[in-house]
């Protein structure tokens, strides 16, 4: 029985529990090559499987091996465990250095597969088109383009394999983990920096400066039709409106139309906001900074994230992401100095209010959408709805899409912040961001500087992502005395990065380096007050202080509660000594705003 056969059978048993398949066939299947010493493990297992770490390391010394002057593998990082994260570069003439690349007068692409180790569809894909510029099939793309391609981000992941990863998902046989050893979701670090895998991607980022980033996914959630999905936040919706309206305008057209072409079925990367029951709508979601495509919407880089369905068959999924990835090579060839353009725009923008946060709009838009029919049953099991799809397709004429177009939290852009000189390793997590920073010399003191007090504020009941997060409400207030700055580091926001900078540094946004709990030593206090000695210290100050004898007075008059707890009596008063705690739930990153 040969090993193709053996594969399918088991891939048949392993997907019986899942909805039922429409068949397909597409021009895209000529891709595939039977035999040859540069014919992929995804193509020898019939499109079944996908090689380990060992196996894919093996193939890519064997594709530059076929032509060192075209392709170079370079570490660009070391996993938790111990394993390298490579990065293959193709490029034409040896040409190898980020310099060399920047003066080529061809835009650098930069592709990522595997930072969700389960869905691997990318490194197959880029393996397939890789092993076709190597043969001199597709001579054509590396005179239009530079290519960056990382093939497995999630290294120690990868190698997490197992038949039974995801539940939800048709194929490879076997499939990598989506967490790394740490048990971390590197699609939920772009901000935090925790994770060496978005480590390395940054720093990959800021020596090439890539004109185009594509992270590539599989789906989770509902059945429908389309089997590649992609997107980037909207323009209605992005921190980027210039570039996301080249990539809406000018890429997705070019990308669709190719796809169509080859037998694929090209949707929008839209959500299912019931599960149990899709004609309730879609929900569009709006990337945070904390996932690839909305740091790169914040930052500026242009970014596609791609989420082939998962329900649909690996060889199917793979082969459309090979279709997707010409697509784009296409699109950027064509419209790479609209994209610059774009880019240079953004770069321009320093806004003096920034949203941080947004919510689902109460009022829909409409589209078509291509859907499967369901049913839904009463579940024994759940004692719920469920459902149950029918493999059969379904037209939507008029479906409703919730948006996040509703602004939730807007914040105020400060000129400049300053990070006091203990705090160098987020210092360092910005460089690493790409921001520009200034340490500040010996001497240098500044007035009527702007610092945030906690005013409220909650920790998560569970960590998340491996922080205890935090959320808070802040008063804020203008120091009156001069700040001595010497050593400290100066963010001003009058960058290329502007928006970044605040959304990593306002401690109101939801990725700030404050909400994912960087600052929680900020919350505790090590000093404290005896009774015995406030009672007759506050008795002298109120006695020499008729203003704050009036004011605890009248907080007694006002506040029932207060009056009758000891303990807030105290606290009050201790808070007006000069013995108290100055730094207690005061954020130490202080701003200064124009004018001040």
């Amino acid at each position: 029985m040969s090993l193709g056969i053996v594969l399918l059978s088991a891939t048949l048993n392993l997907n019986s529990h899942l909805p039922p398949l429409q068949l397909w066939q597409g021009q895209s299947e000529n891709l595939m090559q039977q035999e040859g010493p540069l014919t992929t493990d995804f193509e020898l297992s019939g499109g079944l499987s996908s090689p380990n770490y060992q196996q894919t390391n093996a193939f890519i010394k064997r594709l530059v091996a076929s032509n060192p002057t075209q392709f170079k593998s370079v570490k660009i990082g070391v996993s938790d465990q111990g394993r390298n994260i490579n990065m293959l570069l193709a490029v034409e003439d040896s040409q190898f250095s980020p310099a060399m690349m920047k003066n080529n007068n061809k835009p650098t692409l930069l592709i990522q597969a595997g930072i969700h180790a389960g869905e691997i569809d990318g490194k197959d894909a880029m393996f397939m088109l890789l092993r076709d510029i190597a043969t001199g099939k597709r001579r054509d793309i590396l005179s239009k383009v530079n290519i960056l391609f990382i093939p497995i981000l999630n290294v120690d992941g990868h190698e997490r394999s197992s038949e039974f990863n995801r539940i939800n998902q048709r194929g490879p046989v076997t499939m990598g983990f989506r967490t790394n050893s740490k048990n971390l979701n590197l699609n939920r670090d772009y901000t935090k920096l925790d994770t060496p895998g978005v480590r390395s991607v940054l720093q990959v980022i800021n020596d090439y400066s890539p004109a185009l980033y594509v992270d590539v996914h599989v789906t989770d959630g509902a059945d429908y039709q389309y089997d590649v999905t992609y997107g980037f936040n909207p323009s209605f919706a992005s921190e980027s409106p210039a570039i996301a309206q080249v990539l809406e305008e000018q890429f997705t057209p070019t990308i669709d139309q190719k796809l169509t072409k080859n037998g694929h079925i090209p949707g929008p990367l839209i959500f299912v906001m019931d599960k149990r029951d899709l004609e309730k709508g879609l929900a569009g979601w709006v990337a945070s900074p904390r996932f690839s495509n909305g740091w790169g919407d914040i930052k500026g880089l242009p970014t596609i994230l791609v989420e082939n369905h998962s329900l649909k068959p690996y060889k199917q999924r793979v082969l459309g992401t090979y279709v997707f990835i010409d697509g784009v090579i296409d699109a950027l060839a064509h419209h790479h100095k609209d994209l610059h353009n774009a880019v240079e725009t953004e770069k321009q923008s320093h806004p003096k209010e920034l949203v941080v946060s947004r919510s689902y709009s109460q009022q829909p838009d409409y589209v078509n959408f291509k859907g499967i029919k369901y049913k839904s049953f009463e579940s024994a099991l759940s004692g719920h709805k469920e459902v149950k799809y029918l493999g059969e397709p379904i037209n939507y004429d008029k479906l409703p899409v919730y948006w996040q177009k509703d602004v939730k939290t807007t914040v105020q852009v400060p000129e400049a912040f300053y990070i006091p000189p203990q705090y160098t390793d987020l210092v360092d997590k910005l460089k690493l961001h790409g921001v520009e920073v200034e340490t500040l010399a010996t001497g240098t003191s500044l007035a009527a500087l702007t610092q945030l007090t906690v005013d409220k504020h909650s920790f998560a009941k569970t960590p998340f992502e491996g922080r205890f997060r935090v959320e808070a409400t802040f008063k804020s207030s203008v120091l009156d005395e001069e700040v001595s700055l010497s050593g400290w580091t100066k963010v001003s926001t009058k960058q290329a990065y502007s928006e970044l900078v605040t959304h990593l540094l306002y401690p109101a946004a939801p990725d700030s380096f404050f909400a994912w709990g960087d600052f929680h030593s900020i919350f505790q206090r090590t000093e404290y007050v005896e009774n015995y000695a406030l009672e007759p210290y506050a008795r002298k100050m109120l006695k020499e202080s008729p203003k704050l004898a009036l004011a605890f007075d009248k907080k007694i008059r006002e506040d029932k509660n207060f009056a009758k707890s000891d303990k807030q009596r105290l606290e009050w008063l201790y808070e007006k000594t000069p013995y108290y705690d100055k730094a207690y739930l005061k954020y130490p990153i202080l701003m200064s705003y124009t004018g001040q």
